[in-house]
């Protein structure tokens, strides 16, 4: 069983869904804008001048897009491993999953705080929502990946939320 769900097999599963889908998204918006692969362009101005640009390395739209996609599907393949290990926690811990809900909502508000002060500076004219967009699609094909690979996540969530726990009810106590 551990071996069929792996966090790490799973969670580079989720990442690389999640990370495509958002690579398709900006293919979308920069090929109806008519500017092909300006988002992972900009994107990737932006982390080499937060990061510094490795020595020997060329200051080019291809190597800006290079450095992008491959920044991006590590994030988010170390992402969705932490996902796949929370999920897999949650099975013996529904609970983690509402504070799992929680950190979330505080990241895509931080990211939608960022994005917003980023889109007036250094963000090329990029609206906050389409990256905000882009953040919920990836996650929704990233939880969609997780719900089918853990046909129990629901009843996990649900005991999340509620705070029962039908495993362990007391004896003689009623379910209702």
């Amino acid at each position: 069983m551990a071996e069929r769900h792996s966090s790490i097999r799973e969670g580079v599963y989720a990442g690389f869904i999640g990370a495509t889908i958002i690579a398709v998204w900006f293919a979308i918006i920069d090929t109806t804008a008519g500017h092909a692969l300006n988002t992972p362009n900009v994107l990737g101005a932006g982390l080499i001048s937060i990061l510094g640009k490795p020595p020997m390395m060329p200051d080019t739209v291809g190597f800006h897009v290079f450095f992008y996609t491959v920044f991006h599907y590590v994030a988010f393949m170390l992402v969705g491993v932490i996902m796949a290990s929370i999920v897999h926690q949650s099975a013996r811990t529904p609970a983690i999953l509402a504070g799992f809900l929680i950190a979330f909502v505080a990241f895509e508000l931080g990211a939608i705080g960022l994005t917003t002060l980023l889109t007036e500076s250094r963000l090329g004219g990029m609206a906050w929502y389409q990256i905000f967009i882009a953040n919920l699609l990836a996650a929704a094909g990233m939880f969609w990946f997780m719900w089918h690979r853990h046909p129990g996540l629901r009843s996990d969530i649900d005991k999340a939320l509620t705070g029962t726990d039908d495993h362990h009810v007391p004896p003689g106590s009623s379910n209702h």
